[in-house]
């Protein structure tokens, strides 16, 4: 699969948050073993969400953005901040660029929004990834669903 052959967009029908769902289940439930009942979360309705699809409708990935109240607890309370999280590949789709069209697709949710800035809490093992986009890591190392994290930000 070339990366041309996929498109990111704003989960904007049922069938887009399903999508969304399914790759989610798939990588942090089915392969990380999160439990189901913390991957899916009240804030999901109110959430933005991103979706990468093959040409042929496959999902290949997601992310969701959470701003205003919702992201209050991610963002130290800070209005300006969004708060990006689920971020999440296939296995096929791994190696293609997906994983970096996701994140600027939120950036872009973000910044539609008004908002100055991304935060995001991150595995200890993509701390790399996100710095090659432009976040930061600060505050201490975290545990979240049983894996450690560290929180970063990306100014817009």
């Amino acid at each position: 699969m070339s990366p041309a052959s996929y498109v990111v967009r704003v989960a904007e029908d049922l069938a887009d948050r399903e999508a969304c769902f399914a790759v989610r289940k798939e990588v942090f439930v089915g392969e990380q073993g999160v439990p189901a009942d913390l991957e899916y979360d009240a804030y999901d309705a109110g959430a933005v969400h991103v979706l990468a699809v093959r040409e042929d409708g496959t999902p290949l990935g997601t992310g969701r953005l959470l701003y205003g109240e919702a992201a209050a607890d991610r963002t130290d309370g800070d209005p300006a901040v969004g708060s990006l999280g689920r971020l999440a590949v296939t296995k096929d789709a791994r190696g293609l660029g997906v994983g970096a069209v996701l994140v600027r697709a939120v950036e872009d949710a973000a910044r539609a929004r008004g908002l100055a800035a991304v935060d995001l809490h991150a595995q200890t093992h993509a701390l790399g990834f996100y710095e090659r986009l432009g976040y930061v890591a600060y505050g201490a190392e975290f545990p979240d669903a049983g894996m450690p994290h560290r929180a970063m930000r990306r100014v817009l």
